[in-house]
């Protein structure tokens, strides 16, 4: 399915550095709650929960990326 109105190539650029400082912060946050309520608490476990989905996201966000801009390597933004 394609969508009604694509990010351009710039728009995904914009976003793709915004989810690696989001999920660079989320990495160091889990980390820090890890280190004071340890690695088998709750907080952790859905710290890393997170961090999986935001991997996930990752991963649709640079498949719609090569759609919206083909050849362009905009999904590289992503990564």
């Amino acid at each position: 399915m394609s969508a009604l109105n694509p990010l351009s190539y710039d728009e995904h650029r914009e976003l793709g550095r915004e989810m690696q400082k989001s999920r660079a912060r989320l990495l160091q946050l889990g980390s820090v709650a890890t280190t004071i309520y340890g690695v088998q608490s709750r907080t952790a476990f859905h710290f890393q929960k997170v961090n999986d989905a935001m991997d996930r996201l990752s991963e649709e966000l640079q498949a719609q990326a090569e759609q919206d801009c083909p050849g362009l390597g905009a999904a590289g933004f992503y990564r």
